[in-house]
């Protein structure tokens, strides 16, 4: 059956932005969160993560954040910018998620504070060593949680999921 397959949801906050004069949805990454988001996706190639998807916020420093990582990758997955994963709230993120299609095996979702930090931390019902205390002390920029479940991703719930890592630019 499909629906018991390993599936991976990485979820990762936008790196380090710039705080200049004008809408939030323009600030653009500053110097360390360039550096940031070339190495989180050379880590993330490192852990053997490959997302077959990428849903990303269109505001200006996730689409950076995500240029930035994806070229560590050959193959450029599939990418969505939505949105609703602008300013959205951990419950519309898992609806968002939940929409997943079932031939994907890892999606990358590259959002904001304070709705990926609630996400992660309301469907990680285990995890290996600290990285559960990690993350509910703090989900700085650039941090990424690799989750992994074996359901179909409409049946994606609260604490069904393993976390399997939980890197910052700091770890």
């Amino acid at each position: 059956m499909a629906s018991h397959r390993q599936r991976n949801l990485v979820v990762m906050r936008h790196a380090k932005a710039e705080w200049p004069d004008g809408p939030d949805h323009e600030r653009p990454l500053a110097e360390r969160g360039r550096k940031d988001a070339v190495e989180t996706g050379h880590r993330l190639l490192d852990h053997g993560v490959t997302p077959d998807l990428v849903v990303c916020s269109p505001a200006v420093r996730t689409r950076e954040t995500w240029r930035l990582v994806g070229k560590v990758y050959d193959h450029k997955p599939h990418t969505v910018y939505d949105e609703r994963v602008y300013e959205a709230s951990a419950q519309a993120l898992l609806y968002l998620v939940q929409e997943t299609p079932d031939d994907v095996d890892t999606l990358l979702l590259i959002g904001h504070n304070p709705g990926v930090a609630t996400l992660v931390n309301a469907l990680a019902g285990s995890g290996e060593g600290d990285a559960l205390g990690r993350l509910r002390e703090k989900y700085p920029t650039s941090a990424t949680a690799v989750l992994g479940f074996h359901t179909a991703w409409s049946d994606l719930q609260e604490r069904s999921a393993h976390l399997h890592s939980f890197d910052t630019p700091a770890s």
